[in-house]
């Protein structure tokens, strides 16, 4: 039988959990970022390749193209934030998620163009979208933790003496 203790959440370590809330908001941040991406093209009159989301050379500002891309990333932080507060709900944990896809994001490009990002505008763009997904995130959780608890009644609706 377990001890019980006066803290508000259970703060015990539990690495399936943990994995599984990973693996989900990549998913889940993936898919929404292609279909994003799937729309945005599709107004640019563009291909539609993986080469838009892991290609670090097709963040630029010359062409509408470019653009989309940054619009379609900036986006997806904004449903990532949503997301997150979705899967996880705890503000503690939105800067480890966020940051966690984005290193993973990282590592996947990395690993697509063989070769380190080197473009400044990638670097930004990353860089802005960890922040906003962030701080978006952390909103959304702040605003959920800090609903009022309702203590005035009971089970069955009658008044707590206090």
């Amino acid at each position: 039988m377990k001890k019980l203790t006066g803290t508000f959440r259970n703060t015990q370590w539990d690495p399936y959990l943990l994995v599984a809330q990973i693996v989900a908001m990549q998913a889940l941040l993936y898919v929404s970022l292609g279909t994003i991406m799937y729309v945005m093209d599709f107004f640019a009159e563009a291909n539609h390749t993986l080469d838009h989301i892991f290609e670090y050379h097709e963040i630029h500002v010359t062409d509408l193209g470019g653009r989309l891309v940054i619009v379609a990333f900036i986006l997806n932080s904004l449903v990532g934030a949503g997301v997150l507060w979705f899967v996880v709900r705890r503000t503690k944990l939105c800067l480890d998620f966020s940051f966690t896809f984005h290193f993973t994001h990282l590592v996947i490009c990395w690993w697509y163009n063989e070769a380190f990002p080197s473009t400044i505008g990638w670097w930004m763009l990353n860089a802005v979208c960890a922040a906003l997904m962030c701080v978006c995130s952390e909103f959304l959780c702040l605003k959920t933790e800090l609903k009022e608890i309702p203590v005035g009644y009971t089970a069955l609706n009658n008044k707590v003496d206090l």
